[in-house]
């Protein structure tokens, strides 16, 4: 499945440094996400940090796209897990917000899937971490505040865990300077 990023998304996305990136969109940050989805493969691991409405569920829905996933993608807040079918790989979102503890991963059937089956993204995932593996790619997202009815620009930072995390942090940074210019 091809990256299908419009220019105009583009436009909102700008490289900051290795592995930073400053978005000013919702469609920017979903543009971000579909250059992710087209680096992810089976098992792999993404954690998503963000204060509420910082953006993961949009870079979700970026990935969910490069994945070929056709339906409605929000956070799966009160049903923990949500699985999205695409045409290259699955896409398995988790929120693990309601979450207190490590047990509730288990629980929750979380460590059945995470990091094992199709791509797994997963939103609150931080304090967990450790518990879901030790090979993964750490998306922060955060946003300035702003007076007035603009829309916030988003800081993201992106850091890989393990082999195969540090591999799809340079293979983004890559694709992210290759596409922004």
């Amino acid at each position: 499945m091809g990256v299908t990023c419009d220019d105009t998304a583009m436009d909102g996305l700008t490289r900051t440094g290795e592995g930073r990136y400053a978005s000013t969109s919702a469609e920017a940050t979903q543009a971000l996400g579909e250059l992710l989805g087209a680096l992810l493969g089976e098992g792999d691991l993404v954690i998503l940090t963000g204060d509420l409405g910082a953006g993961k569920t949009q870079l979700t829905k970026g990935v969910a796209r490069a994945l070929g996933c056709t339906d409605d993608v929000t956070s799966p807040t009160f049903n923990i897990m949500a699985v999205h079918r695409g045409e290259t790989l699955d896409l398995y979102h988790f929120d693990l917000y309601r979450l207190d503890n490590a047990d509730q991963l288990g629980d929750a059937g979380v460590l059945d899937v995470a990091g094992v089956e199709g791509a797994s993204l997963v939103e609150w995932g931080e304090a967990f971490a450790d518990d879901l593996g030790d090979e993964r790619l750490d998306v922060a997202i955060s946003r300035a505040p702003v007076e007035g009815g603009a829309e916030p620009a988003r800081t993201v930072e992106v850091r890989g865990a393990g082999v195969r995390g540090a591999e799809l942090a340079a293979a983004l940074d890559a694709a992210v300077a290759g596409s922004v210019g």
